[in-house]
C-alpha cells in the first residue's frame, strides 16, 4: 500500500487545515474539522487505522468520530512521519527519510539525534537536514513532551512553534484548555503512549488498557474545547506484532553490506563498493519470501517517498532495501535500544500504513 501524496494521506492535513482555501477541503477531511473556528489536532503516536477498527469497544468514543482512513508515508515510521505532517511535505522533500539515515556515511539514528560518535546536534545542525519551516511558516502552539525540548529531532520538524510542554497527560489537557480558551485558531498537541505501549508489551492486554485509557483522554479533551471548536485526531502508523521474529542477515548477503540503516521492518542495505546488483541479487534470493526486496531506484521511480526526491534526500538511501511483508523484521545489531521491541513498524502493510483522521465537535 503506497501513501496517496496527492491526496488522503498525512503530508495533506496541515496545508488542508492552515492553508489559503480551507472552503476547498477535500472529501477525506472531516468538515466538522474545515468549518470549525478553532481545531486542536492530536497526534496519536501508534494508533492504526486498522488495529482502531479491531478495537472499537474498547475506544468507543474515538471509534464514533467522524471521518475515516488516510495513508501514512514512507517509511511509515514516526521520525518521517511526524516530519511530514508538520511540514506538509513527503519524506523525498524534508528529507528525514527514516528513523536511521545515513548522512554523508555516517548512521544517524534521528529520534535521538546521535550518531555512533554521539550526540550530532552539533555535527549533522537539524535545520541543515530538514531545512522547511513547519506549520506553513506560522507559528502556533505545540502542546508535546516536556523533555523533547532542546532535541535535534524537535528542531528539525517543530522549529520555532511556540512550545508547551507536558510531563504528565493532565498537564497536556490543562495546556489544551488554557490555550483553546484563550482563542488560539490552532493547536497541535502529541501523545506517544500507544506506540510506546506497544513497542514494549506486544497487542495484547497492555495496549488494550492503553487505547482504554487514550479514549479517556479524548474526551478528556473535547470536555476542555471551547463550544464550536473542532478536535481532530490523527496518528503517524499503525503497528504489527512481531514479536522475536527479527532475522538476522545471512551471511552470504552481510558479505555485500558495508552498513545499515533504516529499521526492522524498512531496512536499507548499503552495498560494498561495485557490489550493488550483486547485493540485489543475493537479497532476492533470500528474503523474497518475506519482504519486498527492491533497489534504491525502485523507490524512487515508483513514488514511494513523493514525485520528488531532492539529492540531499537520495543520498541518505542505502542501495538495497528490505520491505516486510510478513510479520518480521530484520536485525542490525547496531540498532539498540533500552528493551526488545515486540510490535514494530516502517513497512507498506495496510496495519501500518492506514491511519485514522477523525473528528469530533465541543
Amino acid at each position: 500500500m503506497l501513501p496517496e501524496y496527492s491526496g488522503a494521506c498525512l503530508t495533506n492535513v496541515v496545508p488542508t487545515l492552515l492553508g489559503p482555501r480551507r472552503d476547498a477541503a477535500p472529501a477525506w477531511m472531516p468538515p466538522i474539522a474545515v468549518d470549525a473556528p478553532q481545531v486542536l489536532l492530536l497526534v496519536l503516536d501508534g494508533l492504526g487505522w486498522l488495529q482502531m477498527q479491531q478495537h472499537q469497544a474498547l475506544m468507543p468514543l474515538t471509534a464514533s468520530m467522524q471521518g475515516g482512513p488516510i495513508t501514512s508515508v514512507f517509511p511509515s515510521t514516526t521520525a518521517t512521519a511526524l516530519t511530514s505532517i508538520t511540514t506538509g511535505l513527503p519524506p523525498g522533500e524534508h528529507g528525514v527519510v527514516g528513523y536511521r539515515i545515513d548522512v554523508h556515511g555516517e548512521v544517524l539514528n534521528i529520534l535521538r539525534w546521535s550518531t555512533p560518535r554521539g550526540d550530532a546536534r552539533r555535527s549533522i545542525p537539524p535545520e541543515g537536514l530538514q531545512p522547511f519551516e513547519p506549520f506553513l511558516g506560522r507559528r502556533p502552539p505545540v502542546v508535546t513532551k516536556a523533555e523533547f525540548l532542546g532535541s535535534g529531532f524537535s528542531a528539525a520538524h517543530l522549529r520555532d512553534v511556540r512550545w508547551r510542554g507536558w510531563r504528565v497527560p493532565s498537564t497536556l489537557i490543562t495546556e489544551v484548555r488554557e490555550l483553546m480558551g484563550a482563542g488560539e485558531p490552532f493547536v497541535y498537541a502529541y501523545y506517544d503512549g500507544i506506540d510506546k505501549v506497544a513497542h514494549e508489551y506486544g497487542l495484547g492486554s497492555h495496549y488494550e488498557a492503553e487505547l482504554v485509557w487514550v479514549d479517556r483522554l479524548v474526551g478528556d479533551l473535547l470536555d476542555v474545547l471551547p463550544s464550536g471548536a473542532a478536535l481532530l485526531i490523527t496518528a503517524d502508523h499503525g503497528q504489527v506484532d512481531v514479536g522475536d521474529n527479527v532475522h538476522a542477515l545471512d551471511p552470504e548477503v552481510l558479505q555485500l553490506v558495508q552498513s545499515q540503516s533504516g529499521e526492522a521492518r524498512a531496512r536499507w542495505l548499503h552495498a560494498g563498493v561495485g557490489a550493488e546488483h550483486e547485493l540485489l541479487a543475493a537479497a532476492r534470493g533470500r528474503y523474497s519470501d518475506d519482504a519486498w526486496v527492491v533497489s534504491k531506484q525502485q523507490v524512487i521511480d515508483e513514488g514511494w517517498l513523493g514525485t520528488q526526491v531532492s539529492r540531499a534526500a537520495a543520498d541518505r538511501l542505502g542501495d538495497v532495501l528490505l520491505v516486510a511483508q510478513r510479520d518480521v523484521g530484520f536485525d542490525d545489531p547496531a540498532d539498540t535500544g533500552p528493551f526488545l521491541l515486540i510490535a514494530r513498524h516502517g513497512s507498506l502493510t495496510p496495519a501500518e500504513m492506514l491511519v485514522p483522521l477523525v473528528a469530533a465537535t465541543r
